[in-house]
């Protein structure tokens, strides 16, 4: 019986050993982002020169021909097969995901966050590859339509932030929580900073192969440390059967539940938030190369590059934001200057016709990513521990529904819109972004929920001193700021 047993201050220790000893979740996240985002541009670019050297049109390497805003009817049909086709791609990786990512996520609560991000990684890799093969032997460009079908299957990086978030749920308090989201999030935005630049000059010097090759090799290194290195952070993983409706049954629960304060009801609100602020992203994000590309601005591979970077810095610099603006003001009043951000630059997009005014519109964007790490941690602390792998997977379950959304609208408007007004998709995510202010800015905020390190807190202040307890309970709330050595997120392997 003695060497069986073991108290549960031991298993603790020799979990947080067993964390401590294994790589975090944000490497990982950083690599497949590099490698996902060094890909887009460069299928959008690939897909525009396949289809303007099918229709006989030189692309925008005539230079004199972008002070032409006359119409040109083979440009026209260009940018159509572009739009339709990056639809295409989208509408059947998200349909696929909309179901895997899902069930895989609410999976990871039972059976751990490893395995999970084992399969999405998996999943890129094979996209990648199948790009390779269009790109190396000319093959029709339906086979990107198989390969986003392909990585969809296995949980699509949609799953991959899924897994990633959750495990960040899992270690963290609810102090902390924005900060940690904000700092994953940062990960994805400087890891897609340095794909865009690299992308544009290296296909300017060397063509397509090459790019698609560095990022099959960056997916290849993902799926190992994923599978070696990841410290999982789920601590009593069991075995679950992966093909059962209790995962979808679970997520769905979620919402419909009853539980105490009303939280299902801002779960709810706070989804439909997250929905339309993603479906503005990402939809704006589909469009904007085809918009760099034609007339007016007829941006070559360099300034495409460049202006990728600058979407991605915002990941950043939202990051320093969000540290700043906790100390002074509440999560609602965060998010709210977030939309504000966010819709200026819209606007500015939509009238740009000029370089300068294109970049004037992506600095607008400083502030504009602060909105979903607020909006995922309010979500976070809205749940049980126990759910996080739920809530996540149906976060991402919204998530691809704002892209399916996303692509149907700004891939089908955009070339709708050509001869009257080619910015018009942009007013509109303007326009939409109100919904989420209002909603974010006209509820109550839910209770929270405590997190694991709050718990332990808690546990502590138990066996504290009465008189500790009673000075404690004098002392004045804190700023939802880092604690020294416990919540910084620069300190994210302490949890």
């Amino acid at each position: 019986m003695e060497g069986r047993a073991s108290p549960p201050s031991a298993s603790r220790a020799r979990y947080v050993a067993t964390v401590l000893c294994r790589g975090p979740v944000e490497p990982l996240i950083f690599l497949a982002n590099f490698a996902l985002i060094l890909q887009g541009p460069l299928t959008t670019q690939y897909l525009w020169h396949r289809f303007s050297a099918d229709l006989g049109y030189n692309g925008t390497r005539d230079r004199g021909s972008c002070g032409n805003h006359s119409a040109n009817p083979t440009m026209q049909e260009v940018e159509t097969l572009t739009s339709h086709w990056t639809l295409y791609m989208n509408v059947s990786g998200f349909l696929v995901g909309l179901f895997s990512a899902t069930l895989l996520g609410a999976w990871s609560d039972c059976v751990g966050r490893r395995r999970l991000l084992v399969l999405a990684s998996f999943g890129l890799l094979l996209q990648a590859l199948v790009s390779i093969f269009v790109v190396q032997l000319q093959l029709h460009v339906g086979y990107f339509v198989l390969g986003r079908i392909l990585c969809a299957l296995l949980g699509d990086f949609s799953g991959l932030l899924a897994a990633g978030f959750a495990s960040v749920a899992d270690v963290s308090s609810s102090r902390s929580r924005a900060i940690r989201m904000a700092l994953l999030e940062a990960c994805i935005g400087v890891a897609g900073m340095l794909a865009s630049l690299l992308g544009g000059h290296w296909l300017r010097a060397q063509g397509y192969a090459n790019p698609f090759w560095l990022a099959l090799a960056l997916l290849i290194a993902v799926t190992l440390y994923a599978a070696f290195c990841f410290g999982e952070t789920v601590k009593e993983p069991t075995h679950a059967r992966l093909f059962t409706f209790r995962h979808h049954r679970s997520i769905v629960q979620l919402y419909v539940a009853p539980a105490a304060e009303k939280s299902r009801k801002h779960l709810a609100l706070y989804s439909l938030a997250i929905f339309v602020v993603v479906t503005v992203h990402f939809g704006a994000q589909d469009i904007f190369t085809l918009y760099e590309l034609s007339t007016p601005l007829c941006w070559d591979s360099k300034l495409i590059g460049y202006g990728s970077a600058a979407r991605y810095l915002p990941y950043l610099t939202s990051l320093l934001g969000l540290q700043l603006l906790q100390y002074h003001l509440a999560d609602t009043w965060v998010a709210e200057i977030g939309l504000a951000f966010n819709i200026l630059g819209m606007v500015v997009f939509a009238f740009a016709t000029i370089t300068p005014l294109m970049f004037t519109g992506y600095g607008l964007l400083f502030l504009s990513l602060v909105t979903t790490p607020v909006i995922r941690a309010k979500l976070s602390k809205m749940v049980l521990q126990s759910e996080q792998g739920a809530l996540f997977s149906a976060v991402a379950c919204v998530n691809a529904l704002a892209m399916l959304t996303a692509s149907g609208i700004f891939n089908s408007l955009y070339p709708a819109t050509l001869n009257f007004m080619k910015g018009f998709p942009f007013l509109l995510g303007a326009g939409l972004l109100f919904i989420p202010a209002i909603l974010i800015g006209g509820f109550p905020l839910a209770p929270d929920l405590p997190g694991p390190e709050d718990r332990g807190q808690e546990e502590r202040s138990e066996h504290s001193p009465a008189g500790s307890r009673h000075l404690g309970s004098q002392l004045p709330a804190a700023p939802a700021a880092p604690l020294q050595g416990q919540c910084s997120p620069w300190t994210w392997w302490s949890s």
